[in-house]
């Protein structure tokens, strides 16, 4: 027969801030973060606290995210029985302890209004899968140890290490959590494999995307310019703006002032989680204005209506013209090259067109300013240079 009591599966989830009673000393606990969690207060017979009254002590049952509403129920009439007969449920209560996997899938759900798009919510609990569900998926969670994680991180430390490194901030999330949540206790194997240096340090070697020489941009934008192609009119954008692939391919209408000629990157597009504005110049424009004609939600549409190109559209567009040993986020090179050795531009503006960060904490805290009118003359002169005649047209592919 199901147990039964004042709360409901709705209101768990529902209710705000404070303690509120099921009956019989089940009270779920809602915190002001919104963490839910569930208490059970019981009466120990025989036992008397300090000032010798009864002793009534609160026992934590775990978070309501894991632990049900019935499980929950059935877990203080444990406790309620122990205490009727003498024993603390703190010694004597036997815990269900969830797997591995159980709270790793909990904490990627909570924390999936954090993710900066659905692909980095993917990538977090994608990597678990693949390296650490197989071998400690199903163990509880509180008997992971170092032997434990060391048999995940191993096998890819040196291999795979940027993987690697990714997996163990990932594993100690889970374990942290586990700990709040009360089903562990003691350090993080994690911190201990780090801090007693258990594997091997990895150099890390720099990953350098191949980048077009800033003397062959005209000729190469020539023949961009000939071609027809959604792709090729937001290869040209890119290569112009100095803007990475999913900031472009990305934008949206609603992003654009024709007035003041300014296209306004949100935050959550931007690596840097920060709101970057980019000045269009004539060259952007005669690009972009003919596309308005379409109606889409997206500035370069792909082929599914109000979809935007895929974000290989353009690489592969480069393989077709058989550009060799260039990537698209390389013009981000390109043009930081340009910028220092053709205009001798100040590398404060140079570096904000690509929204970098520049300086410490404290001197950006100083100087709010974007620099934009000072990037908007770059912008030109960088638009002059890819676009203008100079330098013979040569065909690409």
């Amino acid at each position: 027969m199901a147990l039964t009591g004042k709360l409901t599966k709705k209101l768990v989830e529902n209710l705000g801030a404070g303690r509120h009673g099921d009956g019989g000393g089940l009270y779920l606990v809602v915190d002001p973060s919104g963490a839910r969690r569930w208490i059970v207060r019981v009466v120990v017979k025989g036992q008397r606290n300090i000032k010798g009254a009864p002793l009534r002590t609160d026992f934590g049952l775990g978070g309501a995210d894991v632990v049900t509403l019935n499980q929950a129920r059935e877990r203080a009439l444990e406790y309620r029985r122990m205490a009727k007969q003498g024993l603390n449920p703190r010694f004597n209560a036997s815990r269900e302890i969830p797997s591995f996997e159980e709270i790793a899938g909990q904490v990627h759900i909570d924390r999936m209004p954090t993710w900066k798009n659905a692909k980095h919510g993917a990538q977090w609990i994608n990597t678990l899968r693949d390296y650490a569900f197989p071998k400690i998926g199903r163990m509880p969670v509180d008997s992971i140890g170092q032997p434990e994680v060391l048999m995940c991180l191993s096998p890819i430390w040196t291999d795979k290490h940027e993987t690697a490194r990714r997996l163990a901030q990932r594993i100690k999330i889970v374990l942290d959590v586990a700990k709040s949540k009360g089903f562990r206790s003691g350090e993080n194997p994690v911190t201990a494999i780090h801090e007693a240096q258990v594997l091997p340090k990895v150099k890390a070697r720099p990953k350098h995307h191949l980048a077009m020489q800033w003397q062959e941009v005209p000729a190469f934008y020539a023949d961009l310019k000939a071609r027809d192609a959604m792709a090729a009119k937001a290869l040209m954008f890119t290569c112009l703006t100095g803007s990475r692939t999913g900031e472009v391919l990305g934008m949206q209408w609603d992003e654009v002032d024709f007035d003041v000629r300014l296209w306004t990157c949100p935050a959550d597009r931007m690596k840097g989680g920060e709101v970057h504005r980019v000045p269009l110049t004539d060259e952007m424009l005669t690009i972009i204005e003919p596309l308005r004609a379409m109606k889409s939600d997206y500035v370069f549409e792909g082929q599914k209506r109000h979809k935007p190109l895929s974000n290989m559209a353009m690489l592969m567009l480069l393989r077709r013209m058989k550009v060799e040993g260039v990537t698209v986020h390389g013009f981000r090179s390109t043009f930081r090259d340009w910028a220092s050795e053709a205009a001798n531009a100040p590398r404060e503006v140079a570096e904000m067109s690509l929204a970098h960060k520049v300086g410490s904490d404290v001197e950006r805290a100083y100087a709010r300013s974007d620099l934009l009118e000072k990037r908007r003359a770059l912008m030109e002169r960088w638009s002059g240079f890819v676009a203008g005649s100079e330098g013979r047209v040569i065909k690409f592919g």
